[in-house]
């Protein structure tokens, strides 16, 4: 772990690399591992209106001009408690022009028989009413098989289609008959996805399989019913398909905008959400 971002720095089971890893001490590439939190994914031109208030966030994602990935991705959390095998770190998000309120965050890693469990507590510690929204941005890594090689397996039944250009959310489809189908495992092959999916079911799971038999797969409690999953396809051909990223969210891209699954924080109110990487 790191404490800029609060990110999943590492992680291998037997000797093996389960999420593409950063250099400790290094900038955090394509946000691996990262929280995102207030909200995750985008929000166009970083505006929305809360309560009857447009509110302007910082355009961080300037090509698509958008506000990504929230407010703590690159600020440094605060160790709160560490052990032999878990780790508390926390910070706060002051109230400012674009977001109503203060929040305290509060990130738990533990490492058990069964993988890393990961929880994330938000704690509305203002006196305004704040939208809210939360996500891991981790990169699974099946094996040393090429991404299109893998097998892929999630529970969705349907994706968000989205703008070419700004990757800004348009309606629902149905995933039954698309090549993004992947409710029975199957090779990912030279698929691109940048998308949100839900209709993930109760107890959803991800399962990633490598042809040499390794896997990694992820779980997540029902707080998260959106799951963005994005094949990090670069056109300079750096850190090209490395791993596939994999975040169960608690609401749709530009959900402050939507409206969708945005959670409501009032004064005092408190949200947490959980989730597991595992590996074999």
């Amino acid at each position: 772990m790191t404490a800029h971002g609060a990110a999943l720095r590492e992680l291998q089971h037997n000797g093996r690399d389960l999420v593409v890893p950063f250099d400790l001490g290094a900038p955090i590439p394509d946000y691996r591992g990262i929280i995102a939190a207030p909200w995750p994914n985008r929000i166009a031109d970083g505006a929305y209106n809360w309560n009857g208030v447009i509110q302007h966030l910082p355009l961080n994602e300037a090509d698509r001009g958008t506000a990504l990935h929230g407010l703590v991705f690159d600020v440094l959390w605060e160790v709160d408690a560490h052990g032999v095998d878990a780790l508390t770190m926390r910070c706060t998000v002051e109230a400012s022009k674009g977001y109503p309120t203060s929040l305290e965050l509060v990130v738990n890693y533990r490492l058990a028989s069964d993988g890393l469990h990961c929880s994330v507590t938000a704690t509305n510690t203002g006196a305004a009413t704040a939208p809210y929204g939360v996500c891991p941005h981790p990169y699974l890594i099946a094996g040393d098989f090429p991404m299109d090689d893998w097998m892929l397996s999630f529970p969705a039944t349907s994706y968000l289609a989205v703008t070419p250009d700004r990757l800004l959310p348009l309606d629902l489809h149905a995933v039954e008959g698309h090549a993004f189908d992947y409710r029975t495992s199957r090779v990912i092959g030279a698929t691109q996805i940048d998308h949100a999916f839900t209709g993930l079911g109760t107890a959803p799971q991800l399962l990633l399989s490598d042809p040499a038999g390794t896997h990694v797969g992820m779980s997540w409690d029902e707080g998260c019913p959106w799951l963005q999953i994005h094949t990090a396809d670069k056109a300079d051909g750096s850190a090209h398909r490395l791993g596939l990223a994999v975040e169960p969210m608690t609401c749709p891209p530009d959900a402050f905008n939507s409206g969708t699954d945005v959670v409501v924080l009032e004064p005092g109110a408190t949200h947490s959400v959980r989730w597991r990487i595992f590996g074999g």
